[in-house]
């Protein structure tokens, strides 16, 4: 399967998750592309002005996987930006990452996660499942590889 991981990340968490999933998918003989959402210029986070300067397609992929950081409880205004861009994810399979600082999904992942499904919704997509990475927490290594192990395993 031809998948594509698109992903704004702010810090560089949310990537190197993205980058254990398109690992763990090519071992198991798909074909991955790892896209950044990438700005025009420097944001502050919270920032709602910015300028997307690539906006990846998506057309040639059998499958998806978004990828973006909860900023204040919500799913990142650049990923929100990005997918409502988006023309169509008709016939394509969709899975939907997130990372945060709290501790527990109720604390914006579980917002941020439905915002993108509703989004990814609305142009067609059918969404297969998706993962929230918790960075503060103590079992940061675990919940990354739960997430990688979870979104590689939809594929």
């Amino acid at each position: 399967m031809n998948i594509g991981i698109i992903v704004y990340s702010w810090s560089g968490h949310t990537m190197s998750v993205a980058e254990g999933v398109k690992g763990r998918l090519e071992t198991g003989g798909h074909s991955v592309t790892l896209v950044p959402v990438e700005l025009a210029a420097e944001r502050k986070q919270g920032d709602r002005k910015f300028e997307i300067a690539s906006m990846p397609d998506v057309s040639g992929f059998d499958g998806l996987i978004f990828g973006a950081a909860v900023e204040a409880f919500s799913l990142s205004p650049v990923l929100t930006a990005y997918l409502k861009s988006v023309s169509s994810l008709d016939g394509k399979k969709v899975a939907c990452l997130v990372t945060q600082q709290f501790p527990y999904a109720w604390m914006g992942g579980n917002r941020a996660i439905g915002q993108m499904k509703k989004l990814c919704r609305a142009k067609g997509a059918t969404i297969v499942g998706s993962a929230v990475v918790h960075w503060a927490k103590s079992k940061r290594e675990a919940s990354i590889a739960a997430a990688v192990s979870r979104l590689a395993g939809l594929y």
